[in-house]
């Protein structure tokens, strides 16, 4: 295990500690298999909330922008 997955481990349990385990290690898997987009995707998500909307319309609207790469993580 290297030192960013170990740190995307427990940053995951902390902040979805609500989640079911199971479901809380699938999507450490799949940050884990692109960092990037995922960080894109947050940083897309912040920029909205900034502009004044609401955290899950933000949310809902760069998922679905970013829904094929996505469903090609999810598939690999």
């Amino acid at each position: 295990m290297s030192l960013q997955s170990f740190f995307l481990n427990q940053y995951a349990k902390w902040k979805l500690k609500d989640m079911p385990e199971a479901q809380r290690e699938q999507m450490t898997a799949l940050v884990s298999k692109d960092p990037q987009l995922f960080k894109k995707i947050g940083e897309e998500i912040e920029r909205r909330k900034k502009g004044g909307e609401g955290e899950m319309k933000a949310s809902m609207e760069v998922m679905k922008k970013y829904r094929t790469e996505l469903q090609a993580l999810v598939q690999r």
